[in-house]
Parts: structure tokens; C-alpha cells; sequence
């Protein structure tokens, strides 16, 4: 059971990737940063991750910190589906933006903007468009690509993602030595008419995910790397059958040998309220 001094815990789903969502503005969160707790509260209500959102002493133009926990306890990292949830998770709160329109939070990986542009069902459901971080290098090794879109990732093309085995497949990926000691997450991407379709292996969850917002953003990254026709623009398809967009604007490298880089990196997708435990 949730601790007896904290009012509310909140369950959100960003395209399937389910979160523990607490408001600690008002402090008394230490208990839940500790890695055991973490790991009960993953187990007990089945979420890839829990977050906190508590206050800033940073300049006045940040709206809310985000924190993110794997489940098991490790942090210092973003998810790009959890950003999403935690935008809509501050207008459920009643916090406006402070410029009043866009949301300007801090997050793991650094300062983060954030627009709502719909809310289907007030107080449950929205669509949020989150910028990521630039995105500096995207590495070949193996038999796909590397990089860091605020969480470590591997991205590899395949034909049909469907048939993989990730436990047999990615499990050893994300261990192998050329990623030690932080190791990697591993993603499979199948390229179709429609868009990409996705598959991934998350580190911290130790399992496949139903979404991961950083491993979505890495594959329209590292399919524009790998010549896949696009206009700066990738639709994905995750595990739970949801459509997300990623944009970007690509740099020309100013040498052969400069490393390739991202700007104006927008992953947009659904927030969804899924429960309120009093």
C-alpha cells in the first residue's frame, strides 16, 4: 500500500510505457527514491517506471523538475514517453506554464519544453508535443547504429520485427561488453509503407516495453542516418499498436569526420490518466 502521508498516487500510460506518478511539491519523497520502494510500487500497480515531480529552486522559468526511476531504482536518465506523461500530469495538477503556453521543465538529461495540443477527454487523455534534447553522433557498431537521445540506445534494422525474440536477441545486446559499464537499450525497426515499426528492449525494466519515447526518437534518427526517405519526419509504431511522430532538424556535418547532429528534436504522442489510487 501507497505510504499513508502521501494523498494520491497516479498511474499514467504514454503509448503503453505505464508510470507511478507522485507530486512531491510538497517534499516527504525520499522514502520513495529508495531503490527497494521503487521496485514495490513497479510491482505492485505494473509500470516501467516511476516519477516525481516536485518543485524548482532553479530561475523562475521552469515550471516543475521531472525525476524518472527505473524499476529497478537507477535514474539520471529520460524517457520520452514519461516526459510526455509528466507535462499532462502538471496540467492535471492545475500548474500552469509559467510563459503561459509552453511548459519548460528540467528532467534528468537537462532542460526540456513541452506543448499540449489536445485533451480528448479533460483531466484524462492528451496529446503532447515534447521537445528532446540535441543529438550529437550516432555511432555504427555491430550490425546497426548507436546513440543518446537522453538514454543510451541500439538501433537495428531488420524485416520482420514481429518474428524477434527479444529475450533471446536484445538481451544479449544490452549486455555485451562494447556497452559496459552503463550498457544500452536495444531497439529492432522494421521499415513498412506506413511508418516504422518498433520494438524495445529496455535496460532499468530489464524487458521489452510496450513503448519507449528515447527509443522511438533514436530510430527516426538513426533511419534518416541509414537513408530511409523522409521529410524530417518519422511516423513509429510501438508494441500497443499507438502512432507517434518524430521531427527533427538534421545539421550537415561541417567535415567528413564530423559526428552527425539533431536540433529541433520533437517526439509527440498520447498522455493518458489511467488511475487515481486514493
Amino acid at each position: 500500500m501507497i505510504d499513508s502521508y502521501v494523498s494520491r498516487l497516479f498511474k499514467f500510460s504514454g503509448a503503453g510505457n505505464d508510470f507511478v506518478v507522485l507530486d512531491g511539491r510538497q517534499g516527504g519523497m525520499e522514502p520513495f527514491r529508495q531503490p527497494g520502494r521503487i521496485g514495490e510500487l513497479c510491482q505492485e500497480y505494473h509500470t516501467d517506471g516511476l516519477m516525481i515531480l516536485t518543485r524548482t529552486d532553479q530561475p523562475s522559468h521552469y515550471d516543475f523538475v521531472m525525476e524518472f526511476y527505473n524499476p529497478d531504482g537507477s535514474g539520471g536518465m529520460m524517457c520520452g514517453n514519461g516526459g510526455r506523461c509528466i507535462v499532462a500530469f502538471a496540467n492535471y495538477l492545475g500548474i500552469n506554464p509559467a510563459d503561459g503556453h509552453i511548459y519548460h521543465f528540467l528532467a534528468p538529461d537537462g532542460e526540456h519544453t513541452a506543448e499540449i495540443l489536445s485533451q480528448e477527454i479533460p483531466g484524462e487523455k492528451w496529446t503532447v508535443r515534447l521537445k528532446m534534447i540535441d543529438v550529437q553522433g550516432i555511432t555504427p557498431i555491430k550490425d546497426g547504429l548507436f546513440l543518446n537521445t537522453g538514454t543510451r540506445h541500439y538501433v537495428q534494422f531488420v524485416d520482420q520485427v514481429d518474428s524477434i525474440d527479444m529475450e533471446k536477441t536484445a538481451k544479449p545486446i544490452r549486455w555485451d561488453a562494447a556497452f559496459q559499464p552503463e550498457g544500452t537499450n536495444v531497439n529492432f525497426v522494421e521499415v513498412r509503407a506506413d511508418g516504422l515499426h518498433v520494438r524495445t528492449f529496455e535496460k532499468g525494466v530489464e524487458g521489452e516495453t510496450l513503448a519507449c519515447g528515447t527509443g522511438l526518437t533514436a530510430c527516426a534518427l538513426a533511419a534518416y542516418k541509414a537513408g530511409v526517405p523522409s521529410d524530417n519526419s518519422y511516423r513509429l509504431q510501438c508494441r500497443r499498436g499507438d502512432w507517434l511522430q518524430v521531427d527533427f532538424r538534421p545539421s550537415a556535418p561541417s567535415a567528413p569526420s564530423a559526428p552527425d547532429t539533431f536540433t529541433d528534436v520533437y517526439l509527440t504522442g498520447p498522455a493518458e490518466l489511467v488511475a487515481i489510487v486514493a
